[in-house]
């Protein structure tokens, strides 16, 4: 499954993102609840895994709700050590699916994840992005223009994806490097801007109009034209 834990205990987060990788499965982590929730209104998930009380403004209650408002209707386990029970039935009627008192066991924690995973979902997964006449295809990790297929490097197919799951919205350096190389730091290279520069090649080349376009001092941004 694909995961987004949302989780501002630092030793905590490291704990579960370890166990649940070794079990198999891909997580994404964010550490507030204002980034938990861009996350997860702008990308795919499989299951949520929310602590309840999150600085930022938004807590988990909050993303729940607005997730649910927006007819998102991913899985959701609740993390909280707020055990009692108007707290789980607040957090439930929110549009939580399950709670999950700290401290907690791992192996619960996996078994509740793993649970929920196999409900069966009103919603079809997303397999195809298409920005244009740019189509990812997820499943068979094939992109083509126009019907034209450009074979791109693993690295270089995670940094489109990235965009593409962004299309329209500036995506930062930073964002790129937590989310495509798995940095938390600045390497101080610029890796980036050559993986940038050899997607572009091979994306626009032969056609008028660019899709990736550079937004000074910011980042970068994948759109049509007009």
């Amino acid at each position: 499954m694909r995961i987004l834990l949302v989780e501002d205990d630092v030793e905590v987060a490291r704990f579960v993102k370890k166990g649940l990788q070794e079990a198999g499965h891909t997580v994404e982590q964010a550490g507030n609840g204002r980034d938990g929730l861009f996350l997860a209104a702008s990308e795919a998930f499989d299951l949520l895994v929310l602590d309840r009380m999150l600085p930022g403004g938004v807590d988990g209650v909050r993303i729940v709700e607005t997730l649910r408002q927006q007819d998102n209707r991913t899985p959701v386990l609740f993390l909280s050590a707020l055990s009692g029970v108007d707290e789980r039935v607040r957090g439930l009627k929110a549009g939580g699916d399950d709670y999950l008192v700290k401290p907690f066991a791992f192996a619960e924690l996996l078994a509740r994840c793993e649970a929920l995973g196999r409900r069966p979902s009103s919603e079809a997964p997303v397999t195809r992005l298409k920005v244009a006449d740019l189509e990812l295809d997820l499943l068979s990790r094939t992109v083509t223009r126009a019907g034209r297929k450009i074979d791109v490097q693993p690295r270089e197919f995670r940094l489109l994806e990235h965009l593409m799951r962004h299309a329209g919205q500036v995506v930062t350096r930073t964002m790129l490097l937590e989310k495509v190389w798995d940095y938390h730091f600045d390497p101080q290279t610029n890796v980036i801007d050559v993986h940038v520069s050899r997607l572009r090649q091979k994306l626009d080349r032969g056609f008028d109009k660019p899709l990736i376009h550079t937004v000074r001092n910011a980042g970068y941004m994948i759109r049509a034209e007009g």
